[in-house]
């Protein structure tokens, strides 16, 4: 949180903080990969460095969000996703790095080996792990859930939303377009016409929109739809905006209240194919490619999608001569050490099934 406190100095008492990431995380050219696809200056945020353990976007929130927590004397916290969450999977790594107990709400999604992974992991990391097969049964769930941890522990959990995706979250990525724009004074890349970043819970989104906004950046983003309009609509997006502004506003006057101009955002719709976590020949490919061209490994829900879709304009020409960076949201921080030796049926039976039943065919 370097970058916003020194912008913003007020804002150092104001916000909860638990350090966590290893940050400024590396900008690199992408020039292998960019010679493929006919973009000469392609450049990556290598997001999926930012811890060590478990990387990705969801560290630069959880810094702020288990800061929360802990500011609050909770000694648990609760959050959401699907089985496979990334979200879920780092909060429960970095929950227990600071001494909380973690409880994950999760809901079905299509199976990946990703999931299997994510779910080992927060199993290793001591997570509570519950599963739930549609929102009424979650909501009867997360009520019967805060009942009886409060009646264990004395207090509820502290709930984190889904993705860590609030204005506190948000207020990560805030930060991150400033320690970006640090990047771009110091000489390691230029700044870029279009950043390319997934969206999901929007809080990765709304975060670098504000950041880019408050420092005058010309820099657009181009954010490509991961989940669908009925788990989250365009408008959330814009709504997070407005809350971030006008929360950092209310802790610092000086922090300026800003509006959301429609000429900084485009929202692409065309890659999410059949839906959340369904992977689509163009992800799988642009995985595959980003792989071949520079080592930098992708996936088939998030970054692939993403990925394609930049592909897909530099092959239209909407790239030339332009300045384009990809923010690699994913971790890809190798923990098959932690998760060798647990047998998945040590973990509720209800996601038994991610281990029995096949991954999607794209994938093998």
């Amino acid at each position: 949180m370097i970058s916003l406190f020194e912008h913003f100095p007020a804002l150092r008492k104001q916000l909860p903080y638990a350090q966590l990431a290893d940050l400024p995380t590396p900008v690199e050219r992408l020039s292998s990969l960019g010679r493929r696809i006919g973009v000469e200056q392609l450049w990556v945020k290598r997001d999926d460095l930012t811890g060590k353990v478990y990387g990705g976007n969801k560290i630069r929130k959880l810094e702020l969000l288990l800061g929360e927590a802990l500011r609050s004397q909770a000694r648990e916290v609760m959050t959401f996703g699907f089985a496979g969450s990334n979200h879920a999977s780092a909060t429960s790594v970095y929950a227990k790095e600071l001494g909380l107990r973690s409880i994950s709400m999760l809901t079905p999604q299509p199976n990946a080996e990703y999931v299997r992974r994510n779910l080992l992991l927060s199993f290793a990391s001591c997570a509570e792990l519950h599963h739930y097969e549609d929102p009424e049964a979650l909501d009867a769930g997360v009520e019967n859930q805060l009942r009886c941890h409060c009646r264990k522990t004395g207090r509820e959990p502290a709930v984190i939303p889904p993705g860590g995706s609030n204005p506190l979250g948000a207020t990560g990525f805030v930060n991150a377009a400033m320690e970006l724009k640090e990047q771009i004074d110091a000489g390691l890349m230029p700044e870029p016409d279009y950043i390319y970043a997934a969206l999901g819970s929007t809080g990765t989104v709304a975060g670098l929109l504000v950041g880019l906004r408050v420092l005058g950046m010309k820099t657009r983003v181009r954010a490509v739809r991961v989940v669908s309009t009925d788990v989250v609509e365009e408008e959330r997006l814009a709504e997070l905006f407005n809350e971030t502004v006008d929360f950092l506003s209310s802790l610092d006057p000086r922090f300026p209240r800003l509006e959301l101009d429609s000429n900084d955002l485009e929202v692409n719709d065309d890659f999410l194919g059949d839906g959340y976590a369904l992977f689509t020949p163009a992800g799988v490919a642009a995985v595959q490619e980003t792989a071949q061209a520079e080592g930098i490994q992708l996936d088939g829900t998030y970054t692939g999608k993403t990925m394609a879709a930049l592909q897909a304009d530099a092959l239209s020409g909407k790239l030339a001569g332009r300045v384009a960076l990809f923010w690699n949201t994913l971790s890809s921080r190798d923990f098959s050490e932690i998760i060798a030796d647990i047998d998945y049926r040590q973990l509720p039976s209800a996601f038994h099934r991610y281990f029995e039943e096949d991954i999607q065919s794209l994938e093998e």
